[in-house]
């Protein structure tokens, strides 16, 4: 990976925000877009537009497949994530009702749920789960209220790795009669997971970002959702969608009723080539390498005098996300040196999700966070191993 600057080339362990390097694909799909295509998709009959219209098609029906959707229009794009679950948040919830959720969820989450109970409109409680992701059924039985009407759960934590388990959740809240949401910001794409199950259990909502392990470009994303649960909820914004323009209402059908507006259709581009490129390569490789990455560097910092892993061990269900502390030592000021002094790009800090440092004890100096991912190489690993045992020693010393 090269770079300007005093490195020839860069260590990237910075997935977990967004997955870089790009498969050349998806750049190139996007540059073509660009240069010969650029018309907005259904909104015009000629060519050029119709073409655009076949790239959104392409790329929900890949969606489906990837997360075993039966029908394609369950599938909405959307800006990214974010946009989703607040699409959910503020779509489907109505005034009185109660959530639960975990501390283990992202501000895309907790914010807007923090807002509507600060307006008065609901109310929610967080269901407790270990470091090492395991839950009590019971525990969601006992916060569970005449109106409870919905369950967020994160399926894998940005901070520490940690994977939920989302399918035991689900199948708990179901029994409730709930409805459930699931944030797949770190697990979509790059492992290899049974979407399949969470349909059969019957989860209305997947959320899904396109610029993580799916290889797309950043402003893409998108949801899945129930026919069920599409019924009851009330689009987030409303506008064109090149669909029955004579009316004066959202279009209720799907997915025209959550998708108004001229969409990201460059980033659709280039997410289709990434979604290609993940079955041309086969997600049980891309885990497989992550996996051994992550192995390594998780093996690696335990022989460093100095580190402390926060998370879940490798025997533990977990994904590539590594946080660790260094005693009395800054991780912010370890991750400018790495960057500084070795071309090492990491993230400290308290990554969006303060109450998950408070469950692993780390609020609020907060982590310092590594994250390989699919093009992250066995000697980039030992060259970071290297150089977090130099600047251990040079700061204490």
């Amino acid at each position: 990976m090269e770079k300007n600057g005093d490195f020839q080339s860069v260590i990237y362990l910075d997935n977990a925000a967004t997955s870089f390097p790009k498969p050349r694909e998806v750049t190139e799909a996007i540059c073509d877009f660009m240069e010969n295509i650029g018309a907005n998709p259904g909104r015009g009959g000629h060519s050029s537009s119709l073409d655009a219209g076949r790239i959104i098609l392409a790329t929900r029906e890949e969606l489906a497949d990837l997360f075993k959707v039966s029908n394609s229009s369950q599938v909405i794009l959307t800006q990214n994530i974010t946009h989703s679950l607040n699409l959910i948040i503020k779509g489907f919830l109505k005034a009185g009702d109660h959530v639960i959720t975990t501390s283990f969820e992202h501000n895309s989450v907790l914010r807007p749920l923090h807002r509507l109970k600060e307006e008065g409109m609901i109310d929610f409680d967080y269901l407790p789960i270990s470091l090492k992701g395991k839950f009590a059924p019971e525990d969601l039985e006992k916060l569970t209220k005449p109106s409870t009407t919905l369950v967020v759960v994160n399926h894998a934590s940005n901070v520490t790795g940690t994977k939920l388990p989302v399918a035991e959740i689900a199948r708990t809240a179901k029994k409730l009669d709930l409805a459930v949401a699931i944030d797949t910001a770190q697990t979509a794409g790059c492992y290899n997971y049974n979407w399949q199950l969470l349909q059969d259990i019957g989860v209305d909502f997947i959320a899904f970002t396109g610029h993580k392990g799916l290889f797309g470009p950043q402003g893409t994303g998108g949801l899945i959702i129930s026919q069920e649960a599409a019924a009851k909820t009330s689009p987030f914004i409303e506008g064109g969608t090149g669909s029955k323009s004579d009316l004066l209402l959202q279009p209720d059908l799907l997915p025209d009723k959550f998708e108004a507006g001229t969409q990201n259709t460059p980033g659709i581009a280039g997410l289709l080539a990434g979604l290609k490129f993940i079955k041309k390569t086969g997600r049980e490789n891309i885990a497989a390498s992550i996996k051994k990455r992550t192995k390594q560097l998780y093996q690696g910092f335990q022989d460093i005098a100095g580190v402390e892993i926060i998370g879940p061990d490798l025997d533990s269900p977990r994904v590539s996300t590594i946080s660790v502390t260094f005693g009395e030592l800054d991780p912010a000021e370890i991750a400018f040196q790495l960057d500084k002094n070795h071309g090492i790009m990491t993230r400290s800090g308290l990554h969006c999700a303060s109450l998950a440092h408070k469950v692993a004890g780390t609020y609020p100096g907060g982590t310092l966070r590594f994250s390989p991912g699919f093009f992250t190489t066995e000697k980039e690993i030992d060259q970071t191993l290297k150089a977090v045992a130099e600047e251990i020693n040079r700061l204490k010393n």
